[in-house]
């Protein structure tokens, strides 16, 4: 197995992440080489709980809904996508599609040799879990979603904010020039206080050289704008998987998201069963009401058996 240390914290954040990391080195298919960064907190025999971060963030995001579950019950793994956090960036947006993410994740919990796990994902950390769910070795025995879209789109159009990143040349001088969307994240929270200082610092530290920001622009044209879009194949795989689940799950979402509050219903109504956590948190929920979603894994867990 090629897993080594993991990547040096700068100063600033080491006081903010003081779990035990490390990095594994790809082996297979074209991200042979990469090296993948990741949070591991907690007893390697205790039930693992996968958190999947999204665009554009990275593991940073879990630390307090790490912090909040009860003290050495869980082994808490946090991956950071390829591209993003303290993972290899791949160079070009062309390099990034959802199968290729899936991929990399599947081969990191085989190199793991994770058996079972609870999935817990947020923006395109909902897909790329679900897609884990689908492929990859574990018994998944929970799934808690927040502010995340797991459903194939019906109609395949995206929200201005993904249109916005099809434009030529503009959005790659936006999302690259001027670091967008890590620097202004906190205005889509609810409490946009949820979001400066230090935590919007280490938001936009992983993606501070122009030549490492491919995977915002990427991930925002991974959402699909037509039925022949790449990541619909994908999607559909998960969330099919997703509907023949019969293990518990819990929705978190925070209402005052703007790119995916209102999206909560539809997910609802998909899946009666799942336990529904309303807040008045933004996109970025584990900054604001990270106990929630500790809560609804621990909720998870129990009626997992």
């Amino acid at each position: 197995m090629s897993f080594e240390d993991p990547p040096v914290l700068p100063d600033f954040l080491v006081p903010e992440l003081p779990f035990q990391r490390f990095a594994y080195r790809l082996q297979k298919s074209e991200s042979q080489g990469y090296l993948m960064h990741s949070i591991d907190e907690g007893p390697r025999d205790a039930p693992v709980v996968w958190m999947q971060h999204g665009n554009p963030a990275w593991s940073f995001l879990y630390r307090k809904v790490i912090q909040a579950l009860p003290p050495g019950r869980f082994r808490c793994i946090a991956p950071d996508l390829i591209g993003f956090g303290l993972s290899d960036k791949w160079p070009k947006t062309s390099d990034h599609s959802l199968d290729r993410h899936i991929q990399t994740l599947v081969e990191l919990a085989e190199a793991l040799e994770i058996s079972s796990m609870i999935a817990v994902g947020q923006d395109w950390g909902g897909p790329t879990v679900m897609g884990l769910s689908a492929r990859g070795p574990a018994e998944v025995k929970g799934v808690v979603l927040g502010n995340t879209s797991v459903l194939a789109p019906r109609r395949p159009r995206g929200t201005p904010f993904h249109k916005f990143s099809h434009l030529p040349v503009l959005s790659d001088f936006i999302f690259r020039g001027f670091g967008f969307p890590q620097n202004i994240l906190a205005r889509v929270q609810g409490d946009r206080s949820s979001i400066k200082g230090v935590v919007d610092r280490a938001y936009r530290w992983p993606l501070r050289r122009m030549k490492d920001r491919a995977g915002p622009l990427a991930l925002a044209r991974m959402v699909p704008n037509s039925p022949n879009h790449p990541s619909m194949k994908p999607l559909q795989e998960g969330e099919a998987w997703l509907r023949q689940f019969e293990g518990p799950m819990a929705l978190v979402w925070g209402e005052k998201d703007p790119i995916l509050g209102k999206v909560l219903k539809r997910h609802a109504e998909a899946f009666p069963h799942a336990q529904v956590t309303r807040t008045q948190a933004g996109h970025f929920l584990q900054e604001e009401v990270p106990q929630a979603i500790a809560d609804a894994i621990v909720h998870v867990a129990d009626q997992s058996g």
